[in-house]
């Protein structure tokens, strides 16, 4: 079918599409009419999201915050949160509603979350794409109680945001408070270690103590000097005593008084005898007396000897054996020392332990008070931008949109009658029905008379 022959068929079956397009959008006007009106209110909310983590303390990327209204979108819209809208407005109190709840489903079920699921059913939630802004609408019967859903939907909503970001935090808040104590329990047991080994070892100030008996050490050092010294003077004693008799040895190195005075008596007594022996006989009796005072002599200078001998040997072995005894001395300290150092190393580890125990008790103690205080935080990052208010006109039904939507909507029901009923009775209006009909050619045309009907004239043909 041409253009021409649907225009055709158009302006033939006229009536009928005409009919079909009045019936439409008077049935649209009726029902409309007819259909109860519904009021439609709505709130705004203001997302102010700063997306930190209430445990970490750190922020979410911006990236995320169109996902995050996604998510708020699907909280406002959950069970939840029409959970709390019943138990805030007492609707299953309402004896009307139990009456609807026993009718609709023969008692079974929870009534509350069956008026959840009808409140869910009216709400529509849409947010900005450009804001953090979100629209949230309650459609109704009423304009009063479509302001009062949509508000307590807002409330409602606000509680459970708040309810959610608190939740992680009083959650991390006990978390903490265990290990805060396990903490604190590991720091006494540490302060415990480090006591009883200041305790056993003895140890007040473990530098100091090591000053101390380093001291000690250098004094033994000077005194093992002083007496290896004075042992080798002993010892150089000895062997010139050993080597030269009393009369060869220089009293200076036996160091003895007795000694000296006793040489010095025996050199005068010597020198008085060989006077006297130059002058007098050897029976002469002072003589004598002189040869017998240096016989005495020599005998008390060779006592003497003998035990400035012994008194060199004594003197010898006792440097010696000091020697011995601050060698042991100074071995012994080196010990006591690098037994402090031990002692000191040990310390420190004892006290690094407790100093850890400290830091890590007090960074926890800290993120503790921040998680308390999130917890214990009653402020929401979601404000109402505009309250709900009753609305005047209702949303549904809108007379103006259903007729224009009637009209183009009649007029292709008008169209498709038209060429239905021209299916099923079809007639011969143009000479190309003729031509497709019988398959003959068309001779000639005789155009219709009447005067109050237009002229349809196609152009003629002849036939060679």
């Amino acid at each position: 079918m041409s253009f021409y022959q649907f225009l055709i068929v158009l302006k033939a079956r006229k009536k009928i599409a005409l009919f079909a397009l009045l019936v439409t959008v008077i049935s649209a006007v009726v029902i409309s009419l007819v259909l109860p009106k519904t009021y439609e209110s709505s709130t705004a909310l203001v997302i102010n999201y700063k997306g930190v983590d209430p445990i970490t303390g750190y922020s979410a990327p911006s990236q995320l915050i169109p996902g995050y209204l996604a998510t708020q979108v699907d909280i406002i819209s959950s069970q939840n949160v029409a959970l709390k809208v019943v138990d805030k407005l007492e609707l299953y109190t309402n004896p009307d509603v139990l009456d609807s709840f026993y009718e609709a489903t023969e008692g079974k079920g929870d009534v509350r979350n069956w008026l959840a699921g009808l409140l869910l059913r009216s709400l529509n939630v849409v947010p900005s794409r450009e804001s953090s802004v979100i629209t949230l609408g309650y459609e109704s019967n009423n304009p009063d109680s479509a302001a009062t859903f949509a508000n307590a939907f807002a409330e409602a909503y606000i509680e459970t945001n708040l309810q959610l970001k608190i939740e992680p935090s009083k959650r991390a808040s006990e978390w903490f408070k265990a290990q805060v104590e396990k903490m604190r329990f590991d720091l006494i047991v540490a302060q415990k270690r480090l006591s009883d080994y200041q305790r056993e070892k003895g140890i007040v100030s473990a530098d100091k103590r090591m000053d101390v008996e380093t001291a000690r050490l250098s004094q033994l050092s000077q005194q093992l000097v002083i007496a290896q010294s004075e042992f080798l003077h002993q010892k150089s004693r000895q062997e010139a005593v050993l080597k030269g008799g009393v009369n060869k040895l220089d009293s200076a190195v036996l160091a003895d008084p007795i000694i000296r005075d006793l040489k010095v008596s025996l050199a005068r007594s010597e020198v008085k005898l060989s006077e006297l022996a130059e002058r007098l006989s050897d029976q002469h009796p002072e003589y004598r007396a002189a040869r017998s005072e240096v016989r005495s002599l020599s005998r008390k200078l060779a006592s003497e000897f003998r035990f400035a001998k012994d008194r060199i040997r004594s003197d010898v072995a006792i440097a010696q054996k000091k020697i011995a005894e601050l060698e042991s001395a100074i071995e012994v300290q080196k010990q006591v020392l690098l037994g402090i150092n031990d002692n000191r190393n040990m310390l420190d580890i004892f006290t690094r332990d407790v100093l850890d125990a400290q830091q890590i008790l007090s960074l926890a103690t800290q993120r503790l008070s921040q998680v308390a205080l999130e917890g214990a935080s009653q402020e929401s990052d979601v404000s109402v931008l505009n309250v709900a208010v009753p609305p005047i006109k209702p949303s549904k039904p809108n007379v103006v949109v259903n007729v224009i939507l009637s009209v183009f909507l009649g007029s292709i029901l008008a169209i498709a009658i038209a060429l239905l009923a021209e299916l099923l009775n079809r007639r011969v209006r143009t000479e190309y029905d003729v031509v497709q009909g019988v398959g003959l050619p068309v001779l000639g045309e005789i155009p219709f008379s009447k005067p109050s009907t237009k002229r349809l004239m196609a152009p003629s043909r002849k036939s060679t």
